[in-house]
């Protein structure tokens, strides 16, 4: 059994979601934790924590490079876990995932050209677009009357039909609305892009967080045709909570998009990894399936938990239960809040520090995306804070 129960204190030592929730509340109170950038409050697997105080201790720090057993580690995971194979020159490496499409957008399109989106989802995607000079094309999730979201294939094959939009950037699972794509949903979108030329940057950074009774298609496992046309993005980052050691595995199956693509990360300079994030990602993808099995049991007992604590309380709030990733979204719009009044009573008034929906698209407007990834009675007691507060404005 490991320990799921306690955390370690993360206060002045650099962590961004505690330094960010200092920021925007110099005074908050000393038990408080925040829940939302998407990092867990879960100590690292041992596993992984001494296994690199063994490497350090045989290790210099220099320039470091892929090895063999690196190799191994991801292509056996791949197919053990998703059944898609892949060959070591397929794999290339990227320090993070929004490095690798901030080259993908820079790789397969011009200034000028439209890439697509499907908001609200990960706000680093608009920036990648924008701060390149591309222009942002936004194909929104349709939501139905009980927030869940599924794909507007008419206004994606519009769009895909249109010259100027060659690429789409695609979450899968989807952060932040917690959505696991069925296989015919991924297949369905992805011979849209096919038999239009669009090519599809797909991260599945989240591809490993799934919830019981729900399985991840790999889009570019689908068929050898939707393989040529996809990158696929994944990483032991959310997974196994090292996004500190800034590790991303990219794959590109088209020898010719896999040369353009390699060209740019060489023009970027964003093509290296460092020496503890190779040794990790080995460490998890071998050593840790153990720990992500009960890590995943915790996941769903707190989601559940926030699910039924909304519902039995405040039903007006509309919550669903997570599919994947460890990220519930949740629809304050029922206070009659504007956004930034919202995000004043969360961060001053209940002192329960989220990631804020607008920042997702306005499809986010009055939506909090809530990260459940903390000790079960720590998560309890913050539910309870934010009760208390929403009791006292007479909710």
């Amino acid at each position: 059994m490991y320990d799921f129960e306690n955390t370690l204190s993360r206060k002045k030592i650099g962590a961004a979601k505690w330094e960010l929730m200092y920021r925007w509340n110099p005074d908050v109170s000393d038990d408080v934790i925040p829940l939302s950038v998407a990092d867990m409050e879960f100590k690292n697997p041992p596993e992984i924590t001494e296994g690199l105080k063994s490497y350090l201790d045989r290790l210099i720090l220099g320039y470091s490079m892929r090895y063999p057993d690196y190799d191994n580690a991801v292509i056996n995971w791949l197919k053990r876990k998703h059944g898609y194979s892949v060959s070591p020159e397929m794999i290339m490496q990227t320090p993070g995932i929004v490095n690798a499409f901030f080259a993908a957008v820079n790789a397969f399109t011009e200034k000028g050209d439209g890439v697509i989106v499907m908001r609200p989802v990960y706000y680093p995607f608009s920036m990648a677009i924008e701060m390149n000079e591309r222009e942002l094309v936004n194909c929104s999730l349709l939501c139905d009357k009980d927030n869940y979201y599924t794909i507007d294939y008419e206004k994606f094959e519009s769009l895909a039909k249109q010259p100027k939009n060659k690429l789409l950037i695609f979450c899968s699972p989807h952060n932040p609305v917690g959505r696991v794509w069925k296989k015919e949903e991924l297949k369905k979108l992805a011979e849209i892009a096919l038999a239009n030329n669009v090519i599809v940057f797909s991260d599945e950074i989240w591809n490993d967080l799934v919830m019981p009774g729900y399985k991840h298609t790999l889009m570019a496992s689908i068929s050898k045709e939707i393989a040529a046309n996809t990158i696929t993005a994944t990483a032991p980052s959310k997974t196994f909570n090292v996004a500190g050691l800034a590790t991303s595995n990219i794959i590109v199956e088209n020898e010719t998009l896999r040369k353009k693509y390699d060209e740019m990360l060489q023009r970027m300079r964003s093509s290296s990894v460092n020496a503890l994030g190779f040794k990790a990602c080995e460490i998890a993808y071998t050593q840790c399936d153990k720990w992500l099995e009960e890590l995943l049991q915790v996941l769903d007992t707190n989601q559940r938990l926030v699910k039924n604590y909304f519902d039995s309380n405040f039903p007006m709030l509309k919550s669903r239960f997570i599919e994947g990733t460890y990220l519930q979204w949740i629809d304050f719009r029922a206070l009659g809040m504007d956004n930034q009044t919202l995000e004043n009573f969360m961060h001053n008034e209940a002192q329960f520090f989220t990631d804020e929906g607008y920042v997702f698209g306005s499809e986010g407007d009055g939506f909090e995306r809530i990260n459940v990834a903390c000790p079960t009675k720590i998560l309890k007691r913050h539910l309870e804070m934010l009760g208390d507060a929403l009791k006292k404005k007479g909710f």
